[in-house]
């Protein structure tokens, strides 16, 4: 289907047209429309224009106005202080234009011309270690970002980079060599995720105490380390072992978060093993690293430690060990070079943003990174508990993430089941929308906070049924729904000849920006404008429900019809977006 095109196009080009009609040198310039709190839209381009011609603004402005023939778009246009155009639109015009977004099955939200091919590197586990509070953020705002670049078009490679490899597996394997049945499981039905990091957990705390009192063992677990580095098919096979434990409890956290994670997309840091030698040589050969006391470095202007000497990004260590820079450089080379990425994406904690910085920096001096392959780390603050410091329990350790989300849901049950008994909700359909509620709740927290900025982790508030939550949509897409089934032979129709009331105008007028919401959260990595976004459209139908009866007191067959079509359009908005942040949206709530 053609574009739809939004009122904002639409008045912008009438503005072009009177620009051009009224200033012929001028037919380039750009109006600056953007939406206003005075009217519907201001212009604010006749100013800079005014400077450039050497003319009064007000003069010009009031040009352009007269310039402007009668049309079905533009109810009023004002000229206001030194020259901006405060500009309302025909009632006729909100319809029309919401009918076209009605009629199109992506609610007029575009496709990218430009699209092209992002890997997003997000949700990123250690083998062998529990996920925490600090393993959310970059699963919740990853999996949003993938929904919304592949909706407005892009080709999205997801890449989880798990922590796979690494000295610790030396300790691991060799007290699995020594007590084989460590991760032997219970009984031969399907293993729970529970039970899977259960065998873990007493294997790693088992290993690593051996490993801090025996020094023979320790010595074993070095040697493994060689072993398992130098491709050893015993080694090799136990390693697996614990990837796949792992990956049982991995997979069963993020089905509690409602995310797909596939197989397939799962490239651990081992995925990288045989490209590091050829990364590291490449880039001394190329100048871009040099070796400085053995090791092989890549130095920057700008990267200083405290005592002012340089910082360089450490590739290789000085006993031709690897680092973490040679395994994302390695990374990047294969994401550009085979995955044929225009555009790399990495969802990751902040206080990593100086390595991502010098790591990019090396790639594009290598000219693995250029004006056609970008790399953006979408850099995410910490979350806190109530009091604003970091997220911990009682006994000061890190709060459990499996444990966070069951606690999300069993709140949010409580909160479903208090209403159940109004809506007429059977046991099974509480018991789902507490999840739905419950994982909504933890996920809209995180994204509706600017993903830079720290945030409170607040389960009274978050499951609250008023203020900035996920239950307050949830619940207003739910209301729209319960409206639908007492509409009786009433349908929604568009009726573009009718006035609107103020609640109705301020309704249409939101859900008309719901293209350019999407289109601005894809391009800015920005899931927060979307979520910002659907507040206030609940708010906006929150107001519009009070004051427009739609059922009762039953308005006129066309007003009642054209009411219909507002609160379908909403409903289908809603859904829409909160599908792309990954929030369900109960049909009965």
């Amino acid at each position: 289907m053609a574009s739809v095109p939004s009122l904002a196009s639409t008045v912008q080009q009438r503005l072009a047209d009177g620009l051009s009609a009224a200033l012929p040198d001028a037919a380039s310039a750009d109006p600056l429309l953007r939406r206003s709190d005075r009217a519907d839209f201001q212009a604010n381009g006749i100013l800079a224009l005014a400077k450039q011609l050497k003319g009064n603004p007000r003069e010009l402005a009031t040009k352009v106005v007269e310039a402007i023939p009668a049309n079905d778009v533009l109810k009023e246009i004002e000229v206001s202080g030194p020259g901006f155009l405060n500009i309302t639109v025909t009632d006729s015009a909100i319809i029309d234009t919401l009918a076209a977004r009605a009629a199109d099955a992506r609610l007029g939200v575009p496709f990218n011309e430009s699209a092209g091919t992002t890997v997003i590197d997000y949700a990123q586990p250690n083998v062998a270690k529990e996920m925490h509070v600090g393993h959310l953020r970059s699963a919740v705002i990853g999996a949003a970002m993938v929904e919304i670049l592949e909706f407005t078009g892009e080709t999205v490679v997801r890449r989880h980079h798990i922590g796979d490899w690494g000295t610790q597996f030396g300790m691991l394997i060799q007290f699995l060599i020594e007590h084989p049945h460590e991760l032997d499981h219970s009984s031969e039905a399907e293993v729970s995720g529970e039970e899977a990091m259960s065998n873990l957990n007493r294997l790693y705390k088992a290993s690593r105490a051996l490993f801090d009192s025996d020094e023979e063992f320790k010595t074993r677990a070095r040697a493994r380390v060689v072993d398992l580095q130098a491709g050893d098919e015993e080694t090799l096979a136990l390693w697996q072992r614990f990837v796949d434990e792992s990956k049982i409890y991995f997979y069963s956290v993020f089905d509690k978060l409602d995310m797909d994670i596939r197989d397939g997309d799962v490239v651990g840091e081992s995925g990288y093993n045989d490209m590091l030698t050829e990364t590291c040589r490449i880039l001394e050969e190329s100048g871009v690293a040099v070796r400085s006391e053995g090791a092989l470095c890549v130095f920057f202007d700008d990267v200083k430690g405290p005592d002012g000497n340089p910082t360089p990004l450490i590739v290789q260590k000085s006993d031709g060990g690897f680092g973490y820079a040679a395994t994302d450089l390695s990374a990047i080379r294969d994401r550009v070079q085979n995955l044929k990425a225009t555009s790399l994406l990495y969802v990751v904690d902040a206080r990593q943003s100086l390595h991502f910085k010098m790591v990019f920096e090396t790639a594009r001096r290598a000219g693995w990174l250029n004006d056609e392959v970008k790399a953006v780390q979408l850099a995410f603050g910490t979350v806190l508990g109530k009091d604003g410091k970091p997220f911990k329990t009682r006994e000061g350790e890190t709060v459990r993430l499996v444990d966070l989300l069951d606690e999300a849901v069993d709140r949010a049950t409580t909160v479903v089941r208090e209403k159940a008994e109004k809506v007429g909700l059977t046991e099974t359909e509480i018991v789902e929308n507490g999840q739905y509620v419950g994982i909504g709740a933890v996920k809209y927290a995180d994204l509706s906070t600017s993903a830079a900025r720290d945030y409170k982790f607040d389960l009274d508030q978050m499951v609250s049924l008023n203020g900035d939550t996920s239950v307050y949509l949830q619940y207003a897409y739910a209301r729209i729904k319960s409206i639908f089934g007492k509409a009786g032979d009433r349908t929604p129709v568009a009726h573009a000849e009718l006035e609107l009331a103020p609640a109705e105008r301020a309704l249409g007028l939101h859900l008309d920006r719901f293209a350019e919401t999407v289109t601005e959260a894809a391009v800015e990595y920005a899931p927060h404008k979307l979520t910002a976004y659907l507040y206030q459209l609940a708010s906006l139908y929150t107001t519009f429900y009070d004051q427009c009866p739609v059922i009762k007191p039953a308005p006129a067959q066309e007003v009642a019809e054209n009411r219909l079509f507002l609160c379908d359009l909403t409903a289908r908005t809603l859904h829409q977006g909160m599908a792309l942040l990954g929030i369900r949206t109960p049909e009965r709530l």
